[in-house]
């Protein structure tokens, strides 16, 4: 597969991650100029500076791991990432008004993407799939489409499971063309990594992003 990398986002959101950790990180990135590096808000600020002029997006979360917070918090949450330097968010959306059957999560989501929108900067939106049915992801896919997300991610990593390739395939079915997918959560393989895209996924979050490429190099020689 060519061009590998620019699927990759590579991801360290570990409670006990430290400077080091965000250093390999982006040294790395830049080393294999994966599409983008995932780090938490606290690292924003010093991983756009780091990065500095390159082809590499600046990913961070929106109310992490599980989507509790208000929209107020999300929405300041947001602002902020934005002004440190983040060029695209990933937002968990509210899991707990979903399965209260309430219609807040798309609310939520709309104003969201309206000041990422307005900033230029990219929206994922991660449903947990873990937590949902098929119907479930259907809907939800459908209510981030409707709210005007950009992607629809699949997992925190935080759940009991992470991206499924049957889970991709259904997105994919659901969403248009123009709405990226990325699969996230338990990714280490290359073989894993390939199945997902070759499903639907536009992009990979992974921590296993430099092995995966590694393995890539050894099937090329």
């Amino acid at each position: 597969m060519k061009n590998l990398n620019r699927f990759l986002e590579s991801t360290v959101l570990r409670p006990t991650m430290t400077d080091k950790d965000v250093d390999q990180l982006i040294a790395d990135a830049i080393e294999e100029q994966f599409v983008g590096v995932c780090v938490p808000p606290f690292w924003v600020k010093k991983t756009k500076r780091d990065l500095m002029d390159q082809d590499i997006q600046v990913v961070t979360v929106i109310g992490f791991p599980f989507g509790f917070e208000d929209t107020a918090t999300k929405v300041a949450e947001t602002k902020e990432a934005i002004k440190q330097g983040a060029d695209e968010l990933d937002l968990v959306w509210s899991q707990t008004a979903f399965h209260s059957g309430m219609n807040w999560p798309k609310i939520e989501i709309a104003q969201i993407a309206k000041i990422c929108h307005e900033e230029e900067r990219i929206l994922k939106v991660i449903i947990e799939t873990a937590y949902l049915t098929s119907e479930q992801i259907r809907e939800a896919c459908l209510i981030c489409q409707d709210a005007g997300a950009d992607y629809v991610k699949t997992s925190t990593g935080y759940a009991s499971s992470g991206a499924k390739v049957e889970d991709i395939e259904l997105m994919r079915k659901t969403l248009p063309s123009a709405i990226g997918i990325k699969a996230s959560g338990g990714i280490k393989t290359l073989d894993f990594a390939v199945d997902l895209i070759k499903a639907g996924a536009d992009r990979i979050g992974t921590s296993s992003a430099k092995a995966i490429m590694n393995a890539w190099r050894a099937t090329q020689s």
